[in-house]
């Protein structure tokens, strides 16, 4: 429906996810108010507002009387695993959720809604079972702890007329400006689409389409609250995954990556090769028993509308 909201708080909303979150609300909302550390000139109905994701300041005031706050910020964990680096992770998430709570809590009518990022990787790597929002937690290695942090910050955050919503987000995927799909892309156009070390570690993702209809389905009902799995309802092997996108680039073959490979690669580039290959088995039990209902539940489908958009 259009302009729905009057009034939609994204913090963090410079990235990837927030560029999308604009774009699919700017004929839903009356007003939406981007949070970021570089503002720029308005663009039609969404004004950027500077803050520094730490400290209560002039900003807050719009989150009173916004029909819903989302709160995307946390650095990107696109990088090695120093101390340094770690510290930041933690400290960008925890300190912007703390201070969206400080600042909803501030509000004589705060919003009905608060949906906070968080991350699929909470859950321990699966090969067999399936993640719902119910699964056991086993909180081992550093992604796992990030979440904790993070999910315990916003349970902690005092705001009884807000409703919480912890977004365990899996690999969002869509055409440009995805740099994550671009990558997987680039290296199936120079014949390295093949399966990564093994290929049977399974993925877990999420059209981008489905991924901001289903935050507009969760502002819109009020049962779901607590922490929400966006993710699709079919995870995949690795292998079957990079099988998906040279099929519909119609690419026949793909040399295999070792990990060793992988390893070297990822030292080269300054990240960690968890990000693609800790398996996870992750399905959205909330959003499919809520009734909602995807564009796009199989990466088949989504990777063929997603290279048809990148055409």
């Amino acid at each position: 429906m259009p302009n729905s909201l009057k009034r939609l708080v994204i913090a963090g909303g410079n990235g990837y996810l927030g560029h999308c979150l604009a774009n699919y609300f700017q004929n839903r909302a009356q007003e939406i108010i981007i949070l970021t550390r570089h503002p720029k000139p308005a663009q039609n109905n969404i004004q950027f507002i500077a803050w520094d994701a730490q400290n209560l300041g002039d900003w807050q005031k719009y989150f009173c009387g916004a029909d819903a706050v989302l709160n995307l910020t946390g650095r990107s964990v696109n990088c090695r695993y120093t101390p340094e680096n770690k510290k930041e992770i933690i400290d960008s998430r925890v300190h912007s959720t703390k201070v969206a709570g400080e600042a909803i809590a501030a509000c004589d009518n705060p919003p009905p809604v608060w949906l906070n990022a968080s991350s699929a990787t909470i859950y321990p790597p699966s090969f067999d079972e399936d993640r719902t929002e119910n699964s056991h937690l086993d909180f081992q290695g550093f992604s796992e702890e990030v979440c904790q942090i993070w999910e315990e910050t916003l349970n902690k955050a005092e705001v009884p007329r807000t409703r919480k919503v912890a977004l365990r987000t899996t690999f969002v995927l869509g055409p440009p400006p995805c740099a994550s799909f671009a990558a997987f892309r680039d290296l199936a156009k120079k014949g390295l689409g093949g399966s990564m070390a093994g290929g049977k570690h399974y993925v877990s993702w999420m059209h981008d389409a489905d991924f901001c209809r289903a935050v507009e389905w969760i502002i819109d009902h009020p049962a779901l609250q607590g922490p929400v799995n966006m993710t699709a309802p079919n995870p995949l092997t690795n292998a079957e995954f990079m099988r998906e996108i040279r099929k519909a680039l119609g690419i026949p073959f793909g040399l295999p990556s070792f990990r060793w490979m992988l390893e070297i690669g990822a030292r080269l580039m300054g990240t960690e090769t968890e990000l693609i290959l800790k398996s996870r088995k992750v399905v959205p039990e909330k959003l499919l028993n809520s009734g909602f209902t995807f564009n796009f539940p199989t990466w088949r489908e989504a990777v063929r509308s997603i290279t048809a958009s990148d055409s």
